[in-house]
Formats: structure tokens, C-alpha cells, sequence
């Protein structure tokens, strides 16, 4: 594993125990899916390369649009769910059909780190429940 996927997966480590604070990214005091991986890519790559808008926790349900995986495709590299890595980003559909409305990071080839509504950011594995729902792929935008 080269040391940028090392960096990524530590920093999203480091958030473990941030309890779920919908719209936060703040380490230790609150985040919620995309604020951790907002947070980790602030450490690992640079400054946030758009400004969010608000959000409510039903946004992916009534734009009608998968945002979230639009700004994925626009921000990161994507890659095949063949050819996923420890560190990469993960988007999920909860239900299917719908839109990408959950994000995570790939810790090892089996699980994942990701702030879950009502739960604090934990390194859960990558089940038959996450991998059914895998709607994308991608690597930060950095070297390997």
C-alpha cells in the first residue's frame, strides 16, 4: 500500500468516535458521512475544492439528481468496484434505484470507516448489506 493510501486510511482512523452531527466535519466533535471524508481529504489533499451548500437529511430523495455522485466524479478518480483499494471512497444507494446518499472510506479490502445517522464514525465491515449497495468507486486525487 503506498504511503498517501496509508495517510488516508490513518487520518480516517483518527476520527473514529466523532459522533454523527448531520452537516458537521469537525474531528472529535461532530461529522456526518461527507464530513468525513471532507475532513480527510482537508489533511490528505488540500483545501475543500467547492463550498457545500446546505443540506437536509433527505437531500438525495428530493433533488432527484445523484449529487453526491456527481461531485465524486467531478473531485475524485474514479475506479471499478473491481478495482477498489484500501483508502478509496465508497458511494452507496440504500435503496435501489435511488440515489447515492451514503459515503465511506476503505480501510482494508473488508471494511470501511463511516459515520452512520445516529452513530458515532466507526470501522464497520464491508457486509453482504454495504457491498449489495456499492453505487461507486473512487481514489483521492493524489499519487498512489
Amino acid at each position: 500500500m503506498s504511503a498517501n493510501r496509508a495517510a488516508i486510511i490513518a487520518e480516517a482512523r483518527q476520527w473514529i468516535g466523532t459522533p454523527y452531527r448531520h452537516q458537521a466535519s469537525c474531528k472529535g466533535a461532530g461529522t456526518d458521512c461527507l464530513g468525513l471524508v471532507r475532513g480527510v481529504w482537508r489533511v490528505c489533499v488540500g483545501p475543500e475544492p467547492e463550498t457545500l451548500p446546505a443540506y437536509s437529511p433527505d437531500w438525495a430523495e428530493r433533488s432527484g439528481e445523484d449529487t453526491l455522485l456527481a461531485a465524486l466524479n467531478r473531485h475524485f478518480d474514479p475506479r471499478g468496484l473491481d478495482e477498489r483499494q484500501p483508502g478509496d471512497v465508497l458511494l452507496f444507494r440504500i435503496r435501489v434505484g435511488g440515489p447515492s446518499r451514503h459515503c465511506a472510506i476503505l480501510s482494508t479490502p473488508h471494511s470501511i470507516i463511516h459515520a452512520w445517522q445516529g452513530r458515532a464514525v466507526a470501522e464497520t465491515p464491508l457486509d453482504g448489506f454495504w457491498m449489495r449497495r456499492i453505487s461507486a468507486v473512487a481514489a483521492f486525487p493524489i499519487p498512489d
